[in-house]
């Protein structure tokens, strides 16, 4: 018996459906792409339960005949390709004839159009790819697919969806990028009967970016324009020949914008949105110096290239793409945007640091009788180290990574790595057991952002940021867990605009931020009313508090626990709260540091995992100096 056999036609289909639609999301992908080549100016989508119990996207489009409809769903069958030749200069979104056809295999669909010549339109009915009725309807010029019960005929499939505001965070995602590569559509999308958004067709490409992000956001975009020659040896206006350019339309972000991930990176060739590793690598080259380490920016690259000089048959998804002159395009971009922002020459924007305009209770306020000088490590030679020697690490690496304006409360504070692990000598947990309070004594400041302290014979030199941080998370943790947050209502609430992207984590975590001691609330479409915070708190970033944590938590309400969101959640609010570095610290405020930093249950790490104290015993110094 042979052991080659060829599969059922409706299981080759749900094997190939699953190259295709992987989530609802890419089935609101693969219609709207459809919409959208056939020239539509409105479309709108419906979605309830995140897309799995319906996906309806509806358009204004050419439409399809009655023939053309029904052929539509069989496998590979488009009109969009007709030769091999065809390959080279795709022009449309869509071309591989599979969308249709594996939609419609896993799931219930009816898809009704009518072309502008047609008298009536067609009305089509499909269930896991059995044709279930045909019929002519009146209806409008263009399309509209109704998808039902998504994967019900595939159960393995279905369990593995994510809950329903993870699924519909994939929606919105989606859609705000083709809004971005499409402003002269109206788009509008609708989730169980609530209008999430609805973005009306504009002219500038700017307009569509107020709509989408905001007035906040705008202001702190750089608009830039740039064209390159491809072929730059050859004559312009050569008989026979017509000069074809490299044409890049950006908007990208100040070097004071800090994101903890890459989700504000977007990316369009030829209007279409695309995930490209050299694209990636030329932005951040460009902010190379620019940004601090484990910080990314925000930008948008709308790139229009010749159709032959981009292959975009890489992946069923469509979303992956190969350029045929990869460096002369990784150089333009790269050049282009560190030009513009060079042009642009941000400056910090001054802010009065509120720590000055309000006592801290939480923070003793009286001096010692005598101060001690921060000024004590000037005129005293540097330690001559070498690699037999202790292995200290050098301040100026976590001074000079950032202004000196600068808060360390920017996305710095969420990364770890500035320092080489291998490289810190942090205080053993061990040794803080034999320690307390009464053994370390605060000497003065470095840069006013780190202690110096001495500790039985040993130097010890402490983040006064992170200590604080520490202090502050697990109180913040204690707090919720007893239910006994303190707030602080606000004179005025602070109305804070939200993406449609952050309007979906916003829903899913509300009530947590409820608990940490945010009252909120919405303030019209799209914007959120501030009116109580956590006391520890002031109202300077608040802003970019609830902006961190948003674009943070996008891809952890997706993943992890309830727990970790909490937890990350209190994080943040620990970090905005903390000491900052360049502030000075009297003697009492020094030694209160240290007190309350020796009653957490780990003294040694702040929450995002970053060293706290760095510690040198006798030894390690006496070697430093040769005296052993």
């Amino acid at each position: 018996m042979s052991k080659v056999r060829l599969l059922p036609e409706s299981l080759a289909n749900k094997i190939a459906a699953g190259e295709v639609v992987e989530r609802p999301a890419s089935v609101v992908k693969e219609l709207i792409e459809n919409s959208l080549d056939a020239k539509a100016q409105n479309l709108r989508v419906i979605v309830r339960a995140g897309g799995k119990q319906l996906i309806q996207v509806l358009d204004d489009g050419e439409g399809l005949s009655p023939d053309d409809a029904l052929l539509a769903f069989e496998r590979h069958a488009t009109s969009k390709i007709i030769k091999a030749e065809d390959l080279t200069e795709i022009t449309t979104l869509g071309f591989r004839g599979e969308a249709l056809p594996s939609i419609a295999g896993v799931s219930r669909l009816t898809m009704e159009t009518r072309t502008q010549d047609q008298p009536l339109g067609t009305s089509l009915e499909i269930a896991g790819t059995r044709i279930l009725g045909v019929k002519e309807i009146a209806r409008p010029q263009g399309t509209s697919v109704l998808v039902r019960d998504l994967f019900f005929n595939v159960p393995a499939r279905k369990k593995f969806l994510r809950a329903d505001s993870t699924e519909l965070s994939h929606i919105v995602n989606i859609l705000t990028q083709y809004a971005l590569a499409y402003p002269e559509n109206n788009i509008a999308l609708t989730s169980s009967g609530r209008e999430l958004f609805n973005f009306q067709s504009v002219v500038q490409l700017k307009e569509r970016l107020f709509q989408v992000f905001g007035s906040d956001l705008l202001k702190q975009l750089v608009e830039l324009k740039a064209e390159l020659p491809l072929f730059p040896n050859q004559t312009q206006n050569k008989e026979g020949f017509v000069q074809e350019h490299i044409h890049l339309h950006a908007f990208v972000s100040s070097p004071d914008v800090h994101k903890l991930n890459r989700n504000s990176l977007y990316f369009f060739v030829n209007q279409r949105m695309v995930r490209d590793k050299m694209l990636i690598h030329a932005l951040l080259e460009a902010y190379r110096r620019i940004l601090p380490s484990g910080a990314f920016p925000v930008a948008l690259l709308f790139i229009e290239i010749p159709y032959s000089e981009v292959d975009v048959n890489v992946h069923p998804s469509k979303t992956e793409v190969r350029f045929r002159k990869q460096s002369l395009i990784h150089d333009f971009l790269q050049e282009s945007i560190r030009k513009a922002l060079m042009n642009a020459r941000f400056q910090t924007p001054f802010s009065v640091q509120p720590e000055k305009l309000k006592v801290n209770p939480r923070i003793p306020q009286s001096q010692p009788p005598h101060k001690v000088s921060n000024n004590f490590q000037k005129g005293l030679p540097e330690l001559p180290l070498s690699s037999d020697s202790v292995k200290a690490t050098p301040l100026e690496n976590r001074l000079t990574s950032q202004s000196p304006d600068t808060p360390i409360s920017s996305p710095l504070c969420a990364t770890s790595g500035l320092i080489p692990r291998e490289e810190q000598q942090t205080w053993d947990v061990n040794d803080i057991k034999m320690s307390n309070s009464r053994d370390i004594q605060p000497l003065g400041q470095i840069e006013e952002s780190f202690i110096v302290a001495s500790e039985k014979g040993s130097l010890l030199i402490i983040d006064q940021h992170v200590a604080h941080e520490r202090i502050l998370y697990e109180k913040i943790l204690s707090e919720r867990q007893n239910g006994k947050i303190e707030t602080q209502g606000l004179l005025l609430p602070l109305i804070v605009e939200l993406t449609p992207q952050q309007q979906i984590i916003l829903d899913n975590i509300s009530k947590e931020l409820n608990s940490c001691g945010f009252e909120v609330e919405p303030f019209g479409h799209r914007t959120l009313a501030i009116k109580s915070v956590p006391a520890d708190l002031t109202t300077a970033d608040l802003k970019k508090l609830l902006g961190e944590l948003l674009d943070g938590l996008d891809k952890e309400t997706q993943k992890v626990s309830l727990e970790r969101i909490k937890e990350k959640i209190a994080a943040s609010i620990a970090c905005h709260a903390a000491i900052k570095i360049n502030t000075h610290l009297e003697y009492s405020k020094m030694t209160w540091l240290i007190d309350e930093l020796l009653k957490t249950k780990y003294p040694t790490t702040c929450p995002h995992g970053r060293p706290i104290i760095l510690r040198y015993n006798k030894t390690e110094i006496l070697k430093a100096f040769k005296r052993i």
